[in-house]
Protein backbone atom coordinates (compact mmCIF):
# COMPACT_ATOMS: atom_id res chain seq x y z
CA UNK A 1 0.00 0.00 0.00
CA UNK A 2 2.65 2.38 -1.21
CA UNK A 3 0.47 5.47 -1.54
CA UNK A 4 -1.13 5.11 1.88
CA UNK A 5 0.09 7.81 4.23
CA UNK A 6 1.75 6.90 7.49
CA UNK A 7 -0.90 8.96 9.26
CA UNK A 8 -3.70 6.84 7.79
CA UNK A 9 -2.04 3.60 8.83
CA UNK A 10 -1.38 4.97 12.31
CA UNK A 11 -5.03 5.98 12.54
CA UNK A 12 -6.06 2.47 11.54
CA UNK A 13 -3.81 0.89 14.17
CA UNK A 14 -5.24 3.11 16.91
CA UNK A 15 -8.83 2.58 15.82
CA UNK A 16 -9.07 -1.15 15.30
CA UNK A 17 -7.47 -2.41 18.43
CA UNK A 18 -6.75 -5.39 16.29
CA UNK A 19 -3.67 -7.39 15.54
CA UNK A 20 -0.69 -5.54 14.10
CA UNK A 21 -0.08 -8.64 12.00
CA UNK A 22 -3.57 -8.43 10.45
CA UNK A 23 -3.06 -4.82 9.41
CA UNK A 24 0.35 -5.62 7.94
CA UNK A 25 -1.05 -8.59 5.99
CA UNK A 26 -3.79 -6.29 4.66
CA UNK A 27 -1.27 -3.62 3.64
CA UNK A 28 0.89 -6.15 1.84
CA UNK A 29 -1.99 -7.92 0.09
CA UNK A 30 -3.15 -5.03 -2.08
CA UNK A 31 -2.38 -6.02 -5.69
CA UNK A 32 -0.18 -3.55 -7.52
CA UNK A 33 -1.25 -4.23 -11.13
CA UNK A 34 -3.88 -6.33 -12.79
CA UNK A 35 -2.61 -9.42 -14.63
CA UNK A 36 -4.67 -12.39 -15.87
CA UNK A 37 -8.20 -13.05 -14.64
CA UNK A 38 -7.51 -16.23 -12.67
CA UNK A 39 -4.53 -14.75 -10.83
CA UNK A 40 -6.30 -11.48 -10.11
CA UNK A 41 -9.42 -13.21 -8.84
CA UNK A 42 -7.24 -14.92 -6.25
CA UNK A 43 -5.04 -11.94 -5.33
CA UNK A 44 -7.76 -9.30 -5.25
CA UNK A 45 -10.08 -11.72 -3.47
CA UNK A 46 -7.56 -12.17 -0.68
CA UNK A 47 -7.17 -8.40 -0.34
CA UNK A 48 -10.96 -7.94 -0.08
CA UNK A 49 -11.16 -10.76 2.49
CA UNK A 50 -8.53 -9.06 4.62
CA UNK A 51 -10.28 -5.71 4.17
CA UNK A 52 -13.43 -7.24 5.67
CA UNK A 53 -11.36 -8.71 8.49
CA UNK A 54 -9.93 -5.29 9.36
CA UNK A 55 -13.39 -3.70 9.20
CA UNK A 56 -14.76 -6.40 11.46
CA UNK A 57 -12.26 -5.35 14.11
CA UNK A 58 -13.97 -1.96 14.31
CA UNK A 59 -17.20 -1.35 16.23
CA UNK A 60 -20.46 -1.32 14.27
CA UNK A 61 -21.02 1.99 12.47
CA UNK A 62 -23.38 3.59 15.07
CA UNK A 63 -20.86 2.94 17.85
CA UNK A 64 -17.74 4.27 16.09
CA UNK A 65 -15.86 7.30 17.31
CA UNK A 66 -14.94 9.97 14.79
CA UNK A 67 -11.45 8.48 14.51
CA UNK A 68 -12.83 4.97 14.01
CA UNK A 69 -15.22 6.26 11.32
CA UNK A 70 -12.25 7.73 9.43
CA UNK A 71 -10.40 4.44 9.71
CA UNK A 72 -13.39 2.53 8.32
CA UNK A 73 -13.66 4.96 5.42
CA UNK A 74 -9.97 4.49 4.67
CA UNK A 75 -10.32 0.71 4.46
CA UNK A 76 -13.51 0.88 2.40
CA UNK A 77 -11.97 3.31 -0.08
CA UNK A 78 -8.87 1.13 -0.54
CA UNK A 79 -11.01 -1.92 -1.18
CA UNK A 80 -13.18 -0.03 -3.68
CA UNK A 81 -10.18 1.32 -5.53
CA UNK A 82 -9.07 -2.29 -5.96
CA UNK A 83 -12.51 -3.28 -7.24
CA UNK A 84 -12.41 -0.52 -9.84
CA UNK A 85 -8.96 -1.67 -10.99
CA UNK A 86 -10.11 -5.28 -11.21
CA UNK A 87 -13.23 -4.38 -13.17
CA UNK A 88 -11.35 -2.09 -15.54
CA UNK A 89 -9.19 -5.05 -16.49
CA UNK A 90 -11.67 -7.93 -16.43
CA UNK A 91 -15.33 -6.89 -16.63
CA UNK A 92 -15.83 -8.25 -20.16
CA UNK A 93 -14.35 -11.64 -19.29
CA UNK A 94 -16.23 -11.77 -16.00
CA UNK A 95 -19.58 -10.96 -17.62
CA UNK A 96 -18.99 -13.50 -20.38
CA UNK A 97 -18.33 -16.14 -17.74
CA UNK A 98 -21.46 -15.23 -15.78
CA UNK A 99 -23.67 -15.39 -18.87
CA UNK A 100 -22.08 -18.40 -20.62
CA UNK A 101 -20.65 -16.17 -23.35
CA UNK A 102 -23.85 -14.10 -23.53
CA UNK A 103 -26.02 -17.20 -24.07
CA UNK A 104 -27.81 -16.67 -20.74
CA UNK A 105 -29.79 -13.62 -19.66
CA UNK A 106 -29.45 -12.51 -16.04
CA UNK A 107 -31.31 -9.66 -14.40
CA UNK A 108 -29.43 -7.25 -12.14
CA UNK A 109 -31.00 -8.82 -9.04
CA UNK A 110 -29.37 -12.13 -9.93
CA UNK A 111 -26.22 -10.87 -11.63
CA UNK A 112 -24.70 -9.04 -8.65
CA UNK A 113 -24.91 -12.13 -6.46
CA UNK A 114 -23.59 -14.42 -9.18
CA UNK A 115 -20.57 -12.11 -9.39
CA UNK A 116 -20.07 -12.47 -5.63
CA UNK A 117 -19.93 -16.26 -6.05
CA UNK A 118 -17.41 -16.21 -8.90
CA UNK A 119 -15.24 -13.42 -7.47
CA UNK A 120 -15.57 -13.43 -3.66
CA UNK A 121 -15.31 -9.92 -2.29
CA UNK A 122 -16.09 -8.12 -5.55
CA UNK A 123 -19.73 -7.61 -4.56
CA UNK A 124 -21.50 -8.45 -1.29
CA UNK A 125 -23.19 -11.82 -0.88
CA UNK A 126 -26.90 -12.16 -0.17
CA UNK A 127 -26.07 -12.99 3.43
CA UNK A 128 -24.00 -9.82 3.81
CA UNK A 129 -26.77 -7.65 2.36
CA UNK A 130 -29.30 -9.41 4.57
CA UNK A 131 -27.30 -8.42 7.66
CA UNK A 132 -27.90 -4.77 6.74
CA UNK A 133 -31.53 -5.18 5.74
CA UNK A 134 -33.03 -4.21 9.10
CA UNK A 135 -30.66 -1.34 9.80
CA UNK A 136 -31.59 2.30 9.40
CA UNK A 137 -30.04 3.77 6.28
CA UNK A 138 -27.65 5.91 8.33
CA UNK A 139 -26.33 2.83 10.16
CA UNK A 140 -25.21 0.94 7.05
CA UNK A 141 -21.61 0.78 5.87
CA UNK A 142 -22.73 0.85 2.23
CA UNK A 143 -21.75 -2.66 1.16
CA UNK A 144 -24.13 -2.26 -1.79
CA UNK A 145 -21.98 0.52 -3.25
CA UNK A 146 -19.86 -2.34 -4.58
CA UNK A 147 -22.89 -3.57 -6.53
CA UNK A 148 -23.04 -0.13 -8.10
CA UNK A 149 -19.36 -0.21 -9.08
CA UNK A 150 -19.88 -3.61 -10.67
CA UNK A 151 -23.02 -2.63 -12.61
CA UNK A 152 -21.39 0.62 -13.75
CA UNK A 153 -18.50 -1.38 -15.20
CA UNK A 154 -20.84 -3.85 -16.92
CA UNK A 155 -23.00 -1.10 -18.43
CA UNK A 156 -19.90 0.85 -19.47
CA UNK A 157 -18.64 -2.16 -21.44
CA UNK A 158 -20.44 -2.01 -24.80
CA UNK A 159 -21.10 -5.70 -25.42
CA UNK A 160 -21.84 -6.59 -21.79
CA UNK A 161 -23.91 -3.46 -21.21
CA UNK A 162 -26.12 -4.02 -24.25
CA UNK A 163 -26.67 -7.62 -23.20
CA UNK A 164 -27.66 -6.57 -19.68
CA UNK A 165 -30.11 -3.97 -21.06
CA UNK A 166 -31.57 -6.73 -23.24
CA UNK A 167 -31.96 -9.02 -20.23
CA UNK A 168 -33.80 -6.35 -18.26
CA UNK A 169 -36.21 -5.66 -21.14
CA UNK A 170 -37.37 -9.28 -21.38
CA UNK A 171 -40.79 -10.02 -19.84
CA UNK A 172 -40.74 -11.35 -16.30
CA UNK A 173 -41.21 -15.07 -15.82
CA UNK A 174 -44.58 -14.70 -14.05
CA UNK A 175 -46.40 -13.02 -16.94
CA UNK A 176 -47.83 -15.84 -19.11
CA UNK A 177 -50.31 -17.25 -16.60
CA UNK A 178 -51.57 -13.80 -15.64
CA UNK A 179 -52.14 -12.84 -19.26
CA UNK A 180 -54.55 -15.78 -19.46
CA UNK A 181 -56.39 -14.58 -16.37
CA UNK A 182 -56.69 -11.07 -17.82
CA UNK A 183 -58.06 -12.47 -21.07
CA UNK A 184 -60.70 -14.47 -19.19
CA UNK A 185 -61.82 -11.81 -16.72
CA UNK A 186 -60.86 -8.47 -18.29
CA UNK A 187 -59.32 -7.44 -14.98
CA UNK A 188 -56.28 -8.43 -12.95
CA UNK A 189 -55.17 -7.45 -9.45
CA UNK A 190 -51.44 -7.68 -8.75
CA UNK A 191 -51.10 -6.42 -5.21
CA UNK A 192 -50.46 -2.68 -5.49
CA UNK A 193 -51.31 -2.64 -9.22
CA UNK A 194 -54.61 -3.23 -11.02
CA UNK A 195 -55.05 -3.91 -14.73
CA UNK A 196 -58.43 -3.40 -16.36
CA UNK A 197 -59.54 -3.38 -19.98
CA UNK A 198 -61.65 -0.44 -21.07
CA UNK A 199 -62.58 -0.35 -24.73
CA UNK A 200 -59.45 -0.44 -26.86
CA UNK A 201 -57.20 0.30 -23.89
CA UNK A 202 -55.68 -1.54 -20.97
CA UNK A 203 -55.56 0.64 -17.85
CA UNK A 204 -52.76 0.20 -15.30
CA UNK A 205 -53.82 1.71 -11.98
CA UNK A 206 -51.30 2.19 -9.16
CA UNK A 207 -52.87 1.30 -5.81
CA UNK A 208 -50.49 2.24 -3.00
CA UNK A 209 -53.06 4.59 -1.53
CA UNK A 210 -51.69 4.69 2.01
CA UNK A 211 -48.46 6.27 0.73
CA UNK A 212 -49.99 8.55 -1.94
CA UNK A 213 -49.10 5.92 -4.56
CA UNK A 214 -45.40 6.12 -3.69
CA UNK A 215 -42.98 3.52 -5.02
CA UNK A 216 -40.94 1.26 -2.78
CA UNK A 217 -39.70 -2.30 -2.44
CA UNK A 218 -43.30 -3.56 -2.03
CA UNK A 219 -44.38 -2.16 -5.43
CA UNK A 220 -41.47 -2.66 -7.81
CA UNK A 221 -42.00 -6.29 -8.86
CA UNK A 222 -45.74 -5.81 -9.29
CA UNK A 223 -45.21 -2.66 -11.33
CA UNK A 224 -42.89 -4.34 -13.80
CA UNK A 225 -45.17 -7.36 -14.12
CA UNK A 226 -48.11 -5.03 -14.76
CA UNK A 227 -46.18 -3.12 -17.44
CA UNK A 228 -45.25 -6.43 -19.11
CA UNK A 229 -48.85 -7.62 -19.11
CA UNK A 230 -50.19 -4.32 -20.40
CA UNK A 231 -47.60 -4.28 -23.17
CA UNK A 232 -48.17 -7.90 -24.19
CA UNK A 233 -51.97 -7.93 -23.86
CA UNK A 234 -53.31 -8.79 -27.35
CA UNK A 235 -56.77 -7.57 -26.42
CA UNK A 236 -55.79 -3.90 -26.13
CA UNK A 237 -54.28 -1.48 -28.64
CA UNK A 238 -53.08 1.15 -26.20
CA UNK A 239 -52.08 1.39 -22.52
CA UNK A 240 -53.12 3.99 -19.95
CA UNK A 241 -51.35 4.79 -16.67
CA UNK A 242 -53.18 6.36 -13.72
CA UNK A 243 -53.13 6.45 -9.94
CA UNK A 244 -55.96 5.46 -7.64
CA UNK A 245 -57.84 7.65 -5.17
CA UNK A 246 -55.86 7.90 -1.93
CA UNK A 247 -56.61 7.71 1.79
CA UNK A 248 -54.66 10.70 3.13
CA UNK A 249 -57.04 13.21 4.81
CA UNK A 250 -55.55 16.10 2.84
CA UNK A 251 -56.35 14.40 -0.48
CA UNK A 252 -59.20 12.07 0.52
CA UNK A 253 -61.12 10.89 -2.53
CA UNK A 254 -58.67 12.45 -4.99
CA UNK A 255 -56.81 10.43 -7.55
CA UNK A 256 -53.05 11.00 -7.48
CA UNK A 257 -50.61 9.81 -10.10
CA UNK A 258 -47.90 9.36 -7.49
CA UNK A 259 -45.54 10.85 -4.92
CA UNK A 260 -42.28 9.26 -6.08
CA UNK A 261 -40.03 7.15 -3.88
CA UNK A 262 -41.31 6.29 -0.40
CA UNK A 263 -39.04 8.58 1.61
CA UNK A 264 -39.98 7.05 4.96
CA UNK A 265 -38.93 3.62 3.71
CA UNK A 266 -35.77 5.13 2.26
CA UNK A 267 -34.82 6.68 5.60
CA UNK A 268 -35.50 3.43 7.42
CA UNK A 269 -33.23 1.44 5.15
CA UNK A 270 -36.06 -0.51 3.53
CA UNK A 271 -35.14 0.36 -0.05
CA UNK A 272 -32.03 -1.47 -1.30
CA UNK A 273 -29.66 0.01 -3.84
CA UNK A 274 -30.73 -2.54 -6.46
CA UNK A 275 -34.21 -0.99 -6.36
CA UNK A 276 -32.95 1.95 -8.43
CA UNK A 277 -31.33 -0.23 -11.07
CA UNK A 278 -34.21 -2.68 -11.29
CA UNK A 279 -36.57 0.27 -11.74
CA UNK A 280 -34.58 2.22 -14.35
CA UNK A 281 -33.47 -0.75 -16.44
CA UNK A 282 -36.78 -2.52 -15.91
CA UNK A 283 -40.28 -1.06 -16.04
CA UNK A 284 -39.32 2.57 -16.71
CA UNK A 285 -37.23 1.47 -19.69
CA UNK A 286 -40.08 -0.79 -20.83
CA UNK A 287 -42.47 2.17 -20.85
CA UNK A 288 -40.05 3.86 -23.21
CA UNK A 289 -38.68 1.04 -25.37
CA UNK A 290 -41.17 -1.81 -25.02
CA UNK A 291 -40.62 -5.46 -24.14
CA UNK A 292 -37.77 -7.34 -25.80
CA UNK A 293 -37.80 -10.72 -27.48
CA UNK A 294 -35.01 -13.15 -26.54
CA UNK A 295 -33.61 -13.11 -30.08
CA UNK A 296 -34.07 -9.40 -30.72
CA UNK A 297 -33.38 -6.19 -28.84
CA UNK A 298 -35.85 -3.30 -29.26
CA UNK A 299 -34.64 -0.88 -31.94
CA UNK A 300 -32.49 -3.58 -33.55
CA UNK A 301 -32.05 -2.86 -37.27
CA UNK A 302 -33.33 -6.36 -38.03
CA UNK A 303 -36.61 -6.04 -36.18
CA UNK A 304 -38.23 -4.79 -33.04
CA UNK A 305 -39.63 -5.76 -29.68
CA UNK A 306 -43.25 -5.53 -28.56
CA UNK A 307 -44.66 -2.18 -27.52
CA UNK A 308 -47.75 -0.03 -27.15
CA UNK A 309 -48.40 3.67 -27.01
CA UNK A 310 -48.73 4.84 -23.41
CA UNK A 311 -51.08 7.58 -22.20
CA UNK A 312 -50.73 8.99 -18.67
CA UNK A 313 -53.34 10.81 -16.65
CA UNK A 314 -51.77 13.28 -14.19
CA UNK A 315 -54.15 14.00 -11.35
CA UNK A 316 -53.22 16.18 -8.36
CA UNK A 317 -49.46 15.71 -8.75
CA UNK A 318 -46.62 13.68 -10.22
CA UNK A 319 -43.67 13.94 -7.84
CA UNK A 320 -40.18 12.52 -8.25
CA UNK A 321 -40.27 9.10 -9.88
CA UNK A 322 -43.77 9.70 -11.23
CA UNK A 323 -42.60 12.84 -12.97
CA UNK A 324 -39.72 10.75 -14.37
CA UNK A 325 -42.26 8.29 -15.79
CA UNK A 326 -44.06 11.07 -17.67
CA UNK A 327 -40.90 11.59 -19.74
CA UNK A 328 -41.41 8.09 -21.22
CA UNK A 329 -45.08 8.55 -22.10
CA UNK A 330 -46.44 9.15 -25.60
CA UNK A 331 -49.30 11.40 -24.50
CA UNK A 332 -49.87 13.12 -21.16
CA UNK A 333 -53.22 14.49 -20.02
CA UNK A 334 -53.11 16.60 -16.86
CA UNK A 335 -55.70 18.07 -14.57
CA UNK A 336 -55.75 21.84 -14.54
CA UNK A 337 -54.80 21.89 -10.85
CA UNK A 338 -52.01 19.29 -11.13
CA UNK A 339 -48.28 19.90 -10.81
CA UNK A 340 -44.95 18.11 -11.27
CA UNK A 341 -41.73 18.23 -9.26
CA UNK A 342 -38.37 16.46 -9.23
CA UNK A 343 -37.17 17.12 -5.67
CA UNK A 344 -33.79 15.44 -6.16
CA UNK A 345 -31.96 18.21 -4.29
CA UNK A 346 -34.07 17.70 -1.19
CA UNK A 347 -33.65 13.92 -1.37
CA UNK A 348 -29.97 13.79 -2.24
CA UNK A 349 -30.38 11.26 -5.06
CA UNK A 350 -30.32 11.27 -8.86
CA UNK A 351 -33.83 11.35 -10.41
CA UNK A 352 -33.46 8.30 -12.66
CA UNK A 353 -32.95 9.19 -16.31
CA UNK A 354 -34.48 12.66 -15.93
CA UNK A 355 -31.10 14.38 -16.29
CA UNK A 356 -30.91 12.86 -19.77
CA UNK A 357 -34.59 13.17 -20.80
CA UNK A 358 -35.99 16.31 -19.21
CA UNK A 359 -33.86 18.76 -21.25
CA UNK A 360 -35.47 17.38 -24.42
CA UNK A 361 -38.82 18.62 -23.11
CA UNK A 362 -38.14 21.90 -21.34
CA UNK A 363 -34.59 22.82 -22.29
CA UNK A 364 -31.40 22.71 -20.28
CA UNK A 365 -32.00 25.71 -18.00
CA UNK A 366 -35.46 24.71 -16.78
CA UNK A 367 -34.32 21.09 -16.42
CA UNK A 368 -31.44 22.15 -14.18
CA UNK A 369 -33.74 24.39 -12.16
CA UNK A 370 -36.20 21.53 -11.65
CA UNK A 371 -33.57 18.94 -10.71
CA UNK A 372 -30.98 21.00 -8.87
CA UNK A 373 -33.07 23.80 -7.38
CA UNK A 374 -36.48 22.17 -6.84
CA UNK A 375 -38.46 24.25 -9.33
CA UNK A 376 -42.13 23.21 -9.39
CA UNK A 377 -43.76 22.84 -12.80
CA UNK A 378 -47.49 23.49 -12.73
CA UNK A 379 -49.09 21.53 -15.53
CA UNK A 380 -51.23 24.43 -16.76
CA UNK A 381 -48.30 26.75 -17.49
CA UNK A 382 -46.15 27.24 -20.58
CA UNK A 383 -43.39 25.16 -18.98
CA UNK A 384 -45.80 22.46 -17.80
CA UNK A 385 -47.31 22.18 -21.26
CA UNK A 386 -43.89 21.25 -22.60
CA UNK A 387 -44.41 17.92 -20.80
CA UNK A 388 -48.21 17.70 -20.76
CA UNK A 389 -49.98 17.45 -24.11
CA UNK A 390 -53.42 18.40 -22.88
CA UNK A 391 -54.90 20.17 -19.85
CA UNK A 392 -58.44 19.33 -18.70
CA UNK A 393 -60.63 19.92 -15.69
CA UNK A 394 -60.03 17.20 -13.12
CA UNK A 395 -63.65 16.08 -13.42
CA UNK A 396 -63.22 15.55 -17.17
CA UNK A 397 -60.22 13.18 -16.97
CA UNK A 398 -62.12 9.95 -17.71
CA UNK A 399 -63.76 11.40 -20.81
CA UNK A 400 -60.51 12.97 -21.98
CA UNK A 401 -58.65 9.65 -21.71
CA UNK A 402 -61.36 7.84 -23.67
CA UNK A 403 -61.27 10.52 -26.36
CA UNK A 404 -57.47 10.41 -26.67
CA UNK A 405 -57.46 6.60 -26.82
CA UNK A 406 -60.01 6.71 -29.62
CA UNK A 407 -58.03 9.34 -31.48
CA UNK A 408 -54.74 7.47 -31.21
CA UNK A 409 -56.23 4.17 -32.35
CA UNK A 410 -58.67 5.34 -35.04
CA UNK A 411 -56.08 4.87 -37.79
CA UNK A 412 -54.60 1.71 -36.30
CA UNK A 413 -51.66 1.31 -33.95
CA UNK A 414 -49.03 0.16 -36.47
CA UNK A 415 -48.19 3.58 -37.87
CA UNK A 416 -48.20 5.10 -34.39
CA UNK A 417 -45.72 2.49 -33.12
CA UNK A 418 -43.49 3.05 -36.14
CA UNK A 419 -43.40 6.77 -35.48
CA UNK A 420 -42.72 6.13 -31.80
CA UNK A 421 -39.72 4.01 -32.70
CA UNK A 422 -38.45 6.57 -35.19
CA UNK A 423 -38.51 9.33 -32.58
CA UNK A 424 -36.75 7.09 -30.08
CA UNK A 425 -33.95 5.92 -32.36
CA UNK A 426 -32.98 9.51 -33.08
CA UNK A 427 -33.53 10.91 -29.57
CA UNK A 428 -32.19 8.20 -27.29
CA UNK A 429 -30.39 5.28 -28.97
CA UNK A 430 -29.81 2.30 -26.73
CA UNK A 431 -26.09 3.03 -26.37
CA UNK A 432 -26.84 6.55 -25.14
CA UNK A 433 -29.14 5.07 -22.52
CA UNK A 434 -26.57 2.41 -21.62
CA UNK A 435 -23.81 4.98 -21.14
CA UNK A 436 -26.05 7.16 -19.00
CA UNK A 437 -26.99 4.20 -16.82
CA UNK A 438 -23.31 3.32 -16.33
CA UNK A 439 -22.79 6.71 -14.69
CA UNK A 440 -26.13 6.49 -12.88
CA UNK A 441 -25.27 3.05 -11.43
CA UNK A 442 -22.11 4.34 -9.82
CA UNK A 443 -23.26 7.78 -8.67
CA UNK A 444 -26.63 6.65 -7.33
CA UNK A 445 -24.85 4.02 -5.23
CA UNK A 446 -22.77 6.71 -3.53
CA UNK A 447 -25.80 9.01 -3.16
CA UNK A 448 -27.86 6.23 -1.59
CA UNK A 449 -25.36 5.83 1.25
CA UNK A 450 -24.31 9.46 1.59
CA UNK A 451 -24.66 11.25 4.95
CA UNK A 452 -26.18 14.09 2.93
CA UNK A 453 -29.16 11.89 2.06
CA UNK A 454 -29.91 11.32 5.75
CA UNK A 455 -29.48 15.03 6.50
CA UNK A 456 -31.82 15.99 3.65
CA UNK A 457 -34.51 13.52 4.70
CA UNK A 458 -34.40 14.76 8.27
CA UNK A 459 -34.39 18.44 7.28
CA UNK A 460 -36.99 18.41 4.49
CA UNK A 461 -39.08 15.34 5.32
CA UNK A 462 -38.86 15.07 9.13
CA UNK A 463 -38.17 11.42 8.36
CA UNK A 464 -37.04 10.48 11.88
CA UNK A 465 -40.52 11.29 13.25
CA UNK A 466 -42.69 9.71 10.56
CA UNK A 467 -44.47 6.43 11.04
CA UNK A 468 -44.07 3.60 8.51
Amino acid sequence: MKDASADAIALLRRSTGGSEATIERWRGAEPALATDFATDRRLFGEFWRLSNEVLASLPAKPQRSAEQAKAATFVLERARAARRAFLDAHVGELYAGLTHNLARFMRVEELVYAAANICPGLTPTRAEVEIDRNLLQRDKDGREIDQGLFLAAVLGHEQSGRHLCHAMLLPRSDVSEQLGQLAAEGRLDIGPMTLQRRGKAIHLIMNNARYLNAEDQTTIDAMETAVDIATLDPGAQIAVLRGCAVEHPKYAGKRILGSGINLTHLYRGAIPYLWYMQRELGFVHKFYRGVARPDMLPDDVHGTGIEKLWVAGVETFAIGGHCQILLTMDYVIAGRDAYMTLPARKEGIIPGASNMRLPRFVGDRIARQAIQYGRRLDCDTPEGRMICDEIVEASDMDAAIDRVVEGLTSSGAVGAIGNRQAFRVSEEPLDIFRGYCAVYAREQAYCHFSPALIHNLEMYWDAQNRKG
